[in-house]
This record gives C-alpha cells, sequence and structure tokens, in this order.
C-alpha cells in the first residue's frame, strides 16, 4: 500500500507538472487591453460585447503568444496585426471558443492588433478573457489623440471589398471594412476610428423597403450601441471624435419609393442634431453626398447644409459618379473593392486636412 501510495503522488505530480501555466485578463481590464469602439461590458464575468464594424483590440504583449476566449452569435470576422504587419484572420463562432492570435513570437515586447472585420448582420462578438503563458503580460495600448467616426452604409462597413469580381455575390469572407475608407482615412491621419454602418441602410429609407420612411435606419441607429439590438441605447461617454463623417443617401433613393425632400431633409437634420446634442456643436460634420443614384439630390443636400450651416460646423463633398472603373475598382456586387475604397479615400483626405487643420504628410494611402 505504502508503495501504491508513492505511484499515485508521483502522478499526480507529473499531472500538475504536465498542465499548462497560464495568465488570464478579463476583456474588461483596460489597464491591459483598450477595446475601440460601442462596445457593453459586463462587470459580473469581466466580458465585452460588440458588433458594430470596424471594434478593435489593441494590447502590447510582453511575450510569445496570446489567445482570446470568446463567443458569437454567428460567424465573425477579425483582422489580427502583429507590431503592424497582418499575420491573417480569426474566425468568431460559437460559444467560449479559444483562439490563437499570436504564437511562436521572438522574445520582447509586441503590438497586437484584433479588428472586426464584418458587421452587426453576422454576428454579436463577446470576448471573454485574453489567455497567455504565465510570466508574459498585457498593457492596453495608448490612445492616437485624434479620432474620427463614421456613420454611414455598405461603403463604410466595407461590403465586398475582398471580392474577386463585381457578380460575386456577398459572403461574410469578402466584407472587411479594414480595407474601407472608413478605416483608410484613419490610419493615414494616425487617429483612433468608430464605425456606426450598416449594408442597406439610409438615413430615412432603407434599401429595397417598401415604404418612403424605414422604421430602423441609421437616424435611430446611431443612437444604439448594438448594430442589430435596439433596445439598448448608447451612453455617448466612450469617446468623444474629434470629427464625425456622414456618408448616407445612396439607399435612400436607390429603389422606388423615394422619400419626398422633405422626408430625407428631415431625417440627415436629425442625425445631425443627434451628433451636435451628443458631442456638443464644435465638432465639425463632414457631409460626403454618394456617387450611386439616379435621382437628383443636389438641391437637397444644399438644403441640409443651409440648415445648419449656422449652428453647426458643417463640411461638404460630393463623391462624382465616374472616379470608380466598373471592373478592376469592384468586388463582390459591384461594391468597391480595396483599390476602388482607396480612391474614395485618397478623394477624402485633403477635405478632412482641411477641416481639422492637421498636416498632410507625404505617406502612402493604404
Amino acid at each position: 500500500m505504502k508503495g501504491l501510495g508513492l505511484l499515485v503522488a508521483a502522478c499526480v505530480a507529473l499531472s500538475a507538472a504536465a498542465a499548462p501555466a497560464v495568465k488570464t485578463y478579463r476583456a474588461d481590464d483596460k489597464s491591459a487591453v483598450r477595446i475601440v469602439g460601442r462596445t457593453l461590458a459586463d462587470a459580473g464575468d469581466g466580458s465585452v460585447r460588440f458588433d458594430w464594424s470596424g471594434v478593435y483590440a489593441e494590447t502590447e504583449l510582453d511575450g510569445k503568444a496570446l489567445a482570446i476566449k470568446l463567443s458569437d452569435t454567428g460567424k465573425s470576422y477579425f483582422d489580427v496585426f502583429v507590431d503592424g504587419r497582418h499575420t491573417g484572420k480569426v474566425k468568431a463562432a460559437g460559444q467560449d471558443t479559444v483562439v490563437t492570435i499570436a504564437d511562436g513570437l521572438p522574445r520582447g515586447v509586441h503590438k497586437i492588433a484584433i479588428r472586426k472585420c464584418t458587421e452587426g448582420e453576422t454576428g454579436m462578438t463577446t470576448f471573454h478573457e485574453f489567455i497567455l503563458p504565465k510570466g508574459g503580460s498585457l498593457t492596453a495600448a495608448k490612445p492616437r489623440g485624434r479620432h474620427i467616426e463614421f456613420i454611414g452604409n455598405s461603403l463604410s462597413a466595407g461590403f465586398g471589398t475582398e471580392g474577386k469580381h463585381p457578380r460575386e455575390p456577398f459572403s461574410p469572407e469578402s466584407e472587411n471594412c479594414n480595407l474601407a475608407y472608413s478605416t483608410i482615412i484613419p490610419r493615414y491621419f494616425d487617429a483612433d476610428y468608430t464605425i456606426i454602418a450598416h449594408s442597406g441602410r439610409g438615413a430615412v429609407r432603407n434599401y429595397g423597403d417598401s415604404v418612403r420612411v424605414s422604421r430602423n435606419a441609421m437616424r435611430h441607429k446611431f443612437m444604439q450601441t448594438f448594430d442589430e439590438d435596439t433596445t439598448v441605447k448608447w451612453s455617448f461617454d466612450g469617446y468623444h471624435p474629434d470629427l464625425v463623417v456622414i456618408n448616407l443617401g445612396a439607399n435612400d433613393f436607390s429603389t422606388e419609393p423615394h422619400p419626398y425632400r422633405r422626408e430625407f431633409v428631415d431625417a440627415y437634420c436629425e442625425i445631425i442634431d443627434s451628433i451636435m446634442s451628443k458631442y456638443g456643436a464644435e465638432t465639425p460634420i463632414l457631409s460626403v453626398m454618394p456617387y450611386a443614384i439616379d435621382t437628383q439630390i443636389e438641391p437637397m443636400f444644399a438644403e441640409i447644409i443651409q440648415r445648419n450651416s449656422e449652428k453647426a460646423k458643417i463640411h461638404f463633398v460630393r463623391m462624382p459618379t465616374d472616379y470608380l472603373n466598373w471592373d478592376s475598382d469592384r468586388g463582390a456586387v459591384w461594391h468597391p473593392n480595396y483599390q476602388g475604397q482607396k480612391k474614395m479615400a485618397m478623394m477624402i483626405i485633403p477635405y478632412v486636412a482641411t477641416i481639422m487643420g492637421w498636416e498632410f504628410p507625404d505617406r502612402k494611402v493604404e
């Protein structure tokens, strides 16, 4: 019996030695990881939920490996960057899944970024905890000092940017807002960003709707914490953008019945009023008049600018109809691919520099 006891003790010791030694951080630990965008933390278990396009987490890893325990109500995709280099894409699906973000890194401190590619329709993601080998540590990345918010539709969400052909049908795998103008512009200016965008949505009327005034258009979604959940309202305490870019109107007038001029102008002005009430009247707003419209809506945008010129710092830029090639600049379902999105960004960047008084550096737009 004595020998058996020694054998059991030895087995227990071996099992303990073989067990992986890990260190974990709650997803809501702001000293360890900085998560940018509209999110909701659960104080009970430390998890963080979100579904908007472009939400991202940044940390500095002192160690060789990092994983995330996460869940998703559908199927969402994330780009991973290590020390500024894109290292691949990971998928969030199912419940309590552990996804490896980085492994086998050289000794030292590494900058890690995990950026959501897909929009709310594909799934609601929950980050539970960050996991790394014991002995390593995480330190939250510092804010960039500039912040741009984008309110838009499929163009801002990166719909089809990774599509190989204009006739290719949409899939979550081909959607990537990290290749959209809404992230290219902030990268150029080294700014943080938030994207409030949903494909097919307009200011007042959504694509294909049978009525002129839709029940849940972008004027409603702007007030929400989540894209797909209308019940949780955003507190507007998480950040204060330096600039807000609105790119809406294409879906309002894409199919019949078109909204009346008064309906569109009033809805657009409602968004502007919401921005001013939440961020202050001194926050600059850049209104982008979209190109993909058959209806002549220049007078509507002129009225929007005129109605707000004295109470808001509002600016205007029109996207011309012929700035994209119909083949080489198009991804899935005729939406701009990465090349087309870069052209859009290159057109807007000078306006941002002028409006904000930011330097216009000689650097690559990517």
